[in-house]
């Protein structure tokens, strides 16, 4: 039931919080003569003044140390260039580019590349003529390397998103028990990032749609659910809308399927007026992707059931 509850899961990203580490796109801006000049005047600036009348013997630890300190600038002024690469490769929409630069970093100790790397492993998986085999292998492959930039990085909001969402799409492949098993483990972690960052607003429709799929969830399988587990996983719609229409307060239309499932779930709840108004606002959202000509699709049909 994870699986289902994410498998469609948004995977566009929104400004972070002020202090949180980033799960965003930042476009075609780039910042690396900006940040090539800053480095240049932190290798330089003062330097010449400092080294005057240091004796001799003095000479090879500071040398020392400034290697040191330019390795540091070095290696910062290269994660920021990649980290932007990735994020302008993601804006963009290329998938395979993006998989590809991030691999090189598969066995790296931070979490910023190895939940990058986790999200475009996933989406790789997601690409419609991706052979069944690969995808199943790039669904657990985004699992580990969202797993690991956790164990990096427990602070990083995106690191327990995708972590979340990896791991429900992972259910699918472990059968029911698993899948029903993790719910609440899927739920933690969404709720952790958005405890780290509540500014996010995907992360708000996940909690949301995890909401939704077991206030909705058939008898039977509630019941199902009861046998395997002592305490399992349910919610109301109420608690669904509340998410919902937090990411939409935190960013206004910024994903067709919320609108959706604002109309779905006011739907549950038997309001036909509200229903109608977000499934209209969702009906004539403009279709930029596939999901959003899907959503305009199911947004009809509903239309057509309220009359």
């Amino acid at each position: 039931m994870a699986g289902l509850v994410l498998r469609r899961c948004v995977s566009r990203t929104l400004l972070s919080a002020p202090g949180a580490t980033g799960d965003r796109s930042r476009g075609a801006t780039r910042k690396y003569w900006t940040t090539l000049r800053r480095t240049a005047a932190a290798l330089t600036g003062g330097g010449a003044a400092f080294l005057l009348g240091i004796p001799a013997l003095s000479w090879l630890p500071l040398e020392a140390y400034h290697r040191v300190q330019r390795s540091t600038a070095v290696y910062a002024l290269e994660k920021e260039q990649v980290l932007e690469q990735a994020d302008y490769l993601y804006s963009c929409g290329e998938t395979e580019k993006l998989y590809q630069l991030l691999l090189q970093y598969k066995d790296s100790e931070d979490a910023e590349y190895l939940w990058r790397l986790a999200r475009a492993s996933r989406d790789l998986a997601m690409v419609p003529d991706t052979e069944a085999r690969l995808k199943k292998q790039l669904f657990y492959d985004s699992l580990e390397y969202a797993k690991k930039a956790l164990e990096k990085d427990d602070k990083c909001f995106a690191a327990h998103k995708w972590y979340a969402v990896c791991l429900g799409d992972v259910g699918e492949y472990e059968g029911v028990k698993v899948k029903i098993g993790d719910a609440n483990i899927i739920r933690e972690h969404m709720e952790r990032a958005v405890e780290l960052n509540p500014r996010d607003a995907t992360s708000l429709y996940i909690l949301g749609y995890w909401c939704f799929a077991f206030a909705e969830l058939p008898w039977y399988q509630r019941k199902l659910a009861a046998v395997i587990f002592a305490t399992p996983p349910q919610s109301t719609y109420e608690e669904a809308l509340e998410f919902f229409l937090k990411a939409e307060e935190v960013d206004p239309n910024f994903y067709s399927k919320n609108l959706l499932m604002l109309g779905r779930t006011y739907m549950g709840m038997q309001d036909k007026e509200l229903a109608l108004f977000y499934l209209t606002k969702a009906k004539e959202y403009p279709a930029h992707t596939l999901e959003d000509k899907e959503v305009h699709k199911e947004a009809v049909d509903l239309l057509k059931k309220l009359g």
